[in-house]
């Protein structure tokens, strides 16, 4: 049945707008009646009571604000009369017992079909790697990029090359810029790309960055550390590095960082250090040899069975919209539940979006230790913001605001549903890999790139990434599922999203339901039955965090 308005908690005392309402209009909840005393636009809130200034803002049952002026019953919170503010939150024994959803059960005995490790891991893609360990070879490796993609056929060839075509005939008759401008271009589709050589090997990913040589030491180790999770990656088959000599980042430090993550590594690695080798041809030449070889052996890979508890989902929205914590998250939450129950793994990243939940996630971490490094982790880097002038007060974008995300701490509300209701059972600090089974907590920003990233580099296979407002990250190696909190979004911006969980706020599905329509097709896209957009469209984005400077 479709709602147009939604209390989330019980203990709440505001409600959210599902549809946009009008001022003067009556709406009817639980029982009660509230006028509205002014617009409220859909995914914004409104007051269920009068509120003093100072009053505190509950949504989710937590305190997400307090009124900075008074606020009749049935008017608008927004971003004038409502402050930032959350509880403060200590270290307690509190772990009730936890058992998964009895619809798990549907899916024991699942398999997905991945390609299978050394290491007992399990990938759901297969690439080859191509890195720099400084930015000075970056150049290189756009020359790499350049001698392999096409001709190997992992070129993806577009419909704008023949839009520019057109362009160009426009500008050759003479025609002015108003006649260009209103011009339909016509589209001829994407082009045939060269059928690929070696059919088992998705693809030569190039991990471009602009790191490795100044900076604090502590990035260049962080940088190693985060490569080393990228090369021991199930879903990565082997990598070619280049590295000038000279930086910070020393190949010595990433080889250390490998071995740290799988101590009998056993894929093939060919690491090359210009100022070793000489000249840039003996150099170029000795990569794309080293590379070609490599490939041959990757392909000899093929996709076999594997159990969900291989699967490491990783937990990313961006573009988040007051719909968010409503429907996509709470619904691959409800996922993540799933899959833990199934023995597999997942990730709750984003540090500064837990920001007002910190006592919910320590209470639910299994070993206290666990608890105060999560509690070490979130007061030291929001007093790192705080001492370059921001804080985590300061995170909702523009678009988060416009869309009724008007605080951090209902942003963060809502976006720590996607972690479900299990038990924590690791935290992690950048780029550290995930070992245990279960929800591991680890530390990122909220920049939805650089925790995507750091994601795939703790051992994320596939990430669930739900928006509100659009967005089109990916990520080279590990499938990056984009899920639209609003039917309207999934239908204006179809060539990015993949699933919709609109359906929630319309009233035609579950959470539950959502969660396991998710589950399903998170598996075929493990599978490769699935080529997600992300993929489609080449959406290979990749930056590290340098620690510190990102929010």
């Amino acid at each position: 049945m479709k709602r147009n308005v939604l209390k989330i908690h019980p203990n709440d005392n505001v409600i959210v707008a599902l549809a946009d309402l009008s001022k003067g209009q009556t709406v009817e909840l639980d029982g009660q009646t509230y006028t509205l005393t002014e617009d409220i636009a859909a995914k914004h809130k409104f007051a269920m009571q009068d509120f003093e200034v100072g009053a505190e803002i509950r949504m989710y049952n937590v305190l997400v604000g307090k009124a900075q002026s008074f606020i009749n019953k049935g008017g608008s919170i927004n971003i004038f009369n409502v402050k930032h503010a959350v509880d403060s939150f200590e270290l307690r024994e509190n772990h009730a017992a936890w058992e998964a959803p009895s619809s798990a059960a549907k899916f024991e005995g699942r398999t997905f079909n991945g390609y299978h490790r050394a290491n007992g891991s399990v990938g759901t893609a297969n690439y080859w790697l191509v890195i720099p360990l400084v930015f000075c070879e970056n150049r290189n490796i756009e020359v790499l990029r350049e001698a392999l993609v096409d001709d190997l056929g992992y070129a993806r060839k577009h419909e704008y090359q023949s839009q520019t075509h057109d362009l160009i005939s426009l500008y050759k008759a003479g025609k002015t810029v108003e006649e260009i401008l209103q011009a339909d271009l016509q589209s001829q589709g994407e082009k045939d790309a060269k059928q690929k050589l070696f059919p088992n090997v998705d693809g030569v990913k190039f991990l471009l960055h602009d790191g490795g040589c100044g900076g604090t030491r502590q990035d260049a180790q962080a940088l190693c550390g985060l490569l080393a999770g990228y090369i021991t990656h199930p879903n990565c088959a082997g990598a070619t590095v280049l590295s000038l000599g000279c930086q910070n980042a020393q190949a010595s430090i990433l080889q250390e960082e490998i071995a740290k993550r799988d101590a009998d590594f056993k894929k093939p690695l060919y690491i090359l250090e210009q100022q070793n080798i000489g000249t840039e041809s003996e150099l170029m030449s000795l990569a794309l040899k080293q590379t070609f070889v490599g490939l041959i052996e990757a392909n000899q890979n093929t996709r076999k069975p594997a159990p969900l508890s291989k699967l490491c989902i990783g937990l990313e929205c961006g573009g988040s919209d007051g719909f968010s914590g409503i429907s996509a998250n709470p619904a691959i939450g409800y996922t993540s539940d799933l899959l833990i129950g199934l023995g597999g793994s997942v990730i709750l990243a984003e540090f500064p979006e837990l920001c007002g939940v910190e006592q919910e996630l320590t209470d639910r971490c299994l070993d206290p230790e666990d608890a105060k490094l999560f509690s070490h982790l979130v007061n030291t880097y929001n007093d790192r913001a705080k001492a370059v002038g921001s804080g985590f007060d300061m995170n909702p974008s523009p678009g988060n605001i416009k869309d009724g995300l008007i605080t951090d701490a209902i942003k963060s509300a809502g976006a720590a549903k996607k972690g479900g209701t299990s038990p924590v059972t690791s935290v992690l600090d950048y780029p550290e890999p995930v070992k245990k089974a279960g929800l591991t907590l680890l530390c990122t920003p909220g920049n939805d790139v650089e925790s995507t990233t750091a994601e795939v580099a703790s051992g994320a296979n596939l990430v669930l990434f739900t928006t509100g407002l659009g967005t089109p990250t990916g990520n080279p190696i590990a499938p990056v599922v984009k899920i639209a909190t609003n039917t309207k979004l999934f239908e204006k911006m179809s060539d990015i999203i993949d699933i919709n969980t609109g359906t929630i706020i319309e009233g035609e599905e579950t959470i539950e339901e959502a969660g396991e329509r998710i589950l399903e097709y998170a598996i075929k896209v493990a599978s490769g039955e699935i080529e997600i957009c992300a993929v489609r469209n080449g959406q290979d984005d990749f930056i590290p965090w340098k620690r510190g400077v990102s929010l």
